[in-house]
């Protein structure tokens, strides 16, 4: 990215938060990169050079600040600045692509050549997906020494390195010293446990309406799977086997404080990542809010709600099965209809956690299911059965490998998955920041009362067109108004 010296240099002078998280500052003399913010006495301009990622000054051979911790800088989101093929490689990434498999598939996931790939992250982010990966465990890891009191073979684990050599051997290159030796505190060193219990801070750039958040997932939690208290959410969760639950509430600063219990300490990348996404703390609420400020319909929504966020979805599968659930009636029936399937398919937790009971049912449990008991149409039941064997058949369905109108076709090839039904998946669970299910009665309603004139489906997704590329966040202040 072009980032202007001068611009940069006048920001760091003064610390302004603005600019946090948006670049860092490496230091030629002291081979350090920091954060704007970043408390230490302002270098000369001509000992600094300036990279638009963590990942592109760490490849180029700085070390992370310890006083400003530039793991603690708040994330922001791919911006639609960016090519298609890297925004949706970053959140792949964010999600343990490359743990999994090879820069091959991940290119063969998002249909573009590795070579090609490579180019558009070093022209675009300065760094290559293997660096981008590799930084994102480095970071995760001294939050983790610094944050915790685990010890440090569990932080390498957690963080999502495959050996504690490794782990050393990185540290020891980046820091000159090991890791243990980057924590200050002499406090005794207090394992995970049984049930994997960690505990940290998930930050984000302000503002964050924390009340409308909780407010959209409390109308919709399930019995049995998520639990909504005054200030606090918390869900059951099952990966590859494993049980566990995760509980958020506000925490210090600008920061939600995430308590995650789960026995497999290697899966933490991918949780605080599903987290992440659920929160949707990558979004830059100043960023959109100047999007729409040619709008006044959305000018006033987003002055009633400056911090509004698009909720995210834990799993593919639970969101398209409840998308489904939840065609042509209410909310509360929806919520009602999701409770019996899970009373009646769901995996009882080894280890419930008061009304925390059961995990979501497994495609493969839903796939098999007879389900017009449960109380709904058969011809809902059968598109529930459909989505389940879709999500069984291809496990990289509710992946972010293609554009929204790709997406979409190929979502509404599910048999009974319409038009509404594939843009909310697309909205909540692919993340794609221009969803828009213009059909939604409670959208048309709300732009009627705001307008005070009727619309028809066409012509709210005509209306919608001076909200690109964020429709999906109009749609999030239309369902709140």
């Amino acid at each position: 990215m072009d980032l202007n010296h001068d611009a940069c240099y006048s920001a760091i002078q003064v610390r302004d938060a603005r600019y946090d998280g948006r670049f860092f500052t490496a230091v030629k003399t002291t081979g350090i990169y920091c954060r704007p913010v970043c408390p230490a006495r302002t270098p000369l301009s001509k000992n600094v050079t300036f990279y638009a990622t963590a990942a592109a000054a760490q490849e180029a051979g700085y070390h992370p600040c310890l006083r400003c911790r530039p793991e603690t800088a708040p994330e922001l989101g791919p911006g639609h600045e960016l090519p298609d093929s890297v925004s949706r490689a970053l959140q792949l990434i964010e999600l343990g692509a490359l743990d999994e498999e090879g820069m091959d598939a991940l290119a063969r996931r998002l249909g573009v050549g590795e070579r090609q790939l490579r180019r558009q992250f070093r022209q675009h982010l300065g760094a290559s997906p293997v660096a981008v990966a590799q930084t994102r465990r480095v970071l995760l890891a001294k939050q983790l020494i610094h944050e915790t009191r685990l010890p440090m073979a569990e932080v390498a684990f957690a963080s999502g390195f495959g050996s504690i050599r490794r782990f050393n051997e990185i540290f020891h290159r980046l820091f000159g010293r090991a890791p243990g030796e980057l924590r200050r505190s002499e406090k005794p060193e207090v394992p995970a446990g049984r049930e994997g219990e960690i505990e940290l801070l998930l930050r984000y750039r302000p503002p964050y309406d924390w009340e409308a958040m909780l407010g959209f997932l409390r109308l919709r939690a399930i019995p049995g799977v998520e639990r909504v208290t005054d200030d606090a959410y918390a869900r059951t969760l099952c990966l590859d086997g494993h049980q566990g639950t995760v509980t958020l509430r506000p925490g210090p600063g600008n920061a939600l404080r995430a308590v995650v219990r789960f026995p497999r300490l290697q899966a933490l990348p991918a949780i605080i990542a599903r987290l992440r996404r659920v929160f949707d703390l990558a979004s830059d609420p100043v960023a959109i809010a100047a999007q729409f400020s040619r709008d006044p319909v959305m000018t006033a929504l987003i002055q009633a709600r400056p911090g509004l966020r698009v909720p995210g979805a834990w799993d593919g599968s639970e969101l398209s099965m409840r998308a489904v659930l939840g065609q042509q009636i209410t909310v509360a029936a929806a919520v009602r209809l999701a409770g019996r399937l899970v009373a009646a398919h769901g995996e009882p937790m080894a280890r419930p956690d008061g009304e925390l009971t059961h995990v979501f049912p497994r495609p493969e449990a839903v796939a098999a299911a007879e389900l017009a008991s449960l109380g709904m149409p058969r011809s809902r039941a059968a598109t529930l059965s459909a989505v389940a064997a879709a999500a069984v058949a291809d496990r990289h369905l509710f992946d972010a490998g293609n554009g929204l109108a790709e997406s979409v076709q190929r979502l509404r090839a599910i048999r009974g998955v319409g038009e509404w039904t594939a843009q909310y998946i697309a909205l909540r669970q692919l993340r794609e920041p221009d969803a828009f299910p213009s059909a939604d009665i409670g959208l048309i309603r709300a732009l009627e009362r705001l307008e005070s004139r009727a619309y028809t489906p066409a012509q709210l997704l005509a209306r919608a067109e001076a909200w690109r590329p964020w429709r999906a966040y109009a749609a999030q202040h239309l369902w709140t108004a």
